[in-house]
């Protein structure tokens, strides 16, 4: 489809508010969905991390229950 001029195609042919609308939701839609992808990431990312960080602690302290055992409590 050519037009005339700029003018002309802002306009669309009298369809102006119906196509810049729709390219409008749809550009604020896909916005939002790399927004809201890259937030997801990043929590997800600290997630992980916070777990590895504690299956760490988890580890250090058997670790350390097996290399001194006096150290457990009795009657638990």
């Amino acid at each position: 489809m050519q037009f005339e001029s700029w003018q002309a195609f802002f306009h669309m042919g009298g369809y102006a508010l119906y196509v810049w609308l729709s390219f409008g939701v749809s550009v604020i839609a896909m916005a939002w969905i790399v927004i809201d992808s890259r937030m997801s990431h990043k929590q997800l990312l600290k997630k992980a991390r916070q777990e590895q960080a504690r299956q760490a602690r988890i580890a250090a302290a058997r670790r350390n229950q097996m290399a001194n055992p006096e150290t457990q409590q009795v009657g638990k």
